[in-house]
């Protein structure tokens, strides 16, 4: 078997797992990250088994026929409710059958795509911690990178991929598939992607979208609504208030990516909004003694080494001080 057949028969196997819910839980997930990331021909084949998984959902009857006639099954008719009238029997897809490997991605696909009748597609959550980042690369090609506290389920099918957020932040860099659009549900707002690359936070109602290339669109759903669509383009960002109120402004999408790199980059930003970022980044945590003080303007970039070291730089910008203790660290003013 050459290298590409066992890496098709490989994809199967894995499209097989995934249908079957296997790979939401436990350590399927993070095996199946670490199979896509071995090889290149391994991330290759397995965009090759989604689209016949995809063509294979299309001409279910006929295939699940002729896989049954080949190697003498006894299957289940598909529901009828999964086929489209047709007034004759068509062959099975082109390219079906490829050698060895290409048998065993038709058995992993036949597994993998009976389930899929029966139940609806598997949400996978992946959640980060104070201080931790974490990288989810889709099988599409589609990359996410979540910050700090953040939480969020992806739920892929046939027709959509679609993602839940409902706590953080998280930047999407999503490959464009104009047969499975891509949502990002952030409370009462949906983020559709009409480009490639954007960034969404969500605390508490408050949702924040920039976009660092191509467009996104942004509506409501629910009882919380805009009163229009919202475009976004390269380099804008917009924020919204659970009333639904939106604030347009220009920005540096790069500064807001700039978490990945352990840094925060800030203008004019409140102090207590600042903490609050920080409180996400790092275990150990800085409350501010007086709310006032919360209100003091912030512009700068800050390095995310420790909170510590942190708070003595900016001792060094603003009229505070820190004060440390067996409960983390406590901002006064100077």
């Amino acid at each position: 078997m050459s290298r590409d057949d066992e890496a098709r028969a490989q994809a199967g196997a894995w499209i097989a797992r995934l249908g079957a819910g296997a790979a939401a839980a436990g350590d399927d997930g993070a095996a199946f990250d670490a199979w896509l990331s071995a090889d290149p021909a391994n991330r290759a084949a397995y965009r090759h088994a989604v689209g016949l998984w995809h063509e294979f959902d299309a001409r279910a009857q006929d295939v699940l026929t002729e896989l049954a006639d080949t190697a003498d099954l006894d299957l289940p008719p598909a529901p009828l409710a999964t086929l489209t009238p047709r007034t004759a029997r068509r062959s099975p897809p082109s390219g079906w059958w490829i050698g060895a490997g290409g048998a065993a991605l038709a058995a992993g696909l036949a597994l993998a795509v009976m389930p899929s009748f029966l139940t609806a597609p598997q949400a996978q959550t992946f959640v980060t911690a104070k201080g931790q980042h974490r990288h989810v690369a889709l099988a599409d090609g589609t990359g996410i990178d979540l910050d700090a506290e953040t939480r969020l389920s992806i739920t892929l099918s046939g027709s959509e991929r679609r993602v839940a957020l409902a706590e953080g932040q998280a930047i999407f860099d999503v490959a464009h598939d104009e047969r499975r659009p891509f949502t990002v549900h952030a409370g009462s707002r949906v983020v559709r992607d009409v480009g490639t690359q954007f960034d969404v936070r969500k605390h508490g109602a408050d949702v924040t979208v920039t976009v660092a290339k191509g467009r996104v669109e942004i509506s409501s759903e629910g009882a919380a609504t805009l009163s229009r669509a919202i475009f976004l383009d390269p380099g804008q960002r917009v924020e919204i208030e659970p009333s639904g109120a939106a604030q347009m402004s220009l920005v540096d999408p790069q500064e807001t990516f700039s978490w990945r790199s352990g840094r925060l980059v800030y203008r004019d930003r409140p102090l207590a909004e600042v903490v609050a970022d920080l409180n996400r980044q790092f275990v150990e945590q800085t409350r501010i003694a007086d709310p006032e003080l919360g209100k003091t303007p912030i512009t700068g970039v800050i390095v995310l080494d420790n909170p510590r070291a942190v708070m003595s730089r900016l001792s060094l910008m603003l009229p505070i001080r820190t004060v440390v203790s067996d409960k983390g660290l406590t901002l006064l003013r100077k």
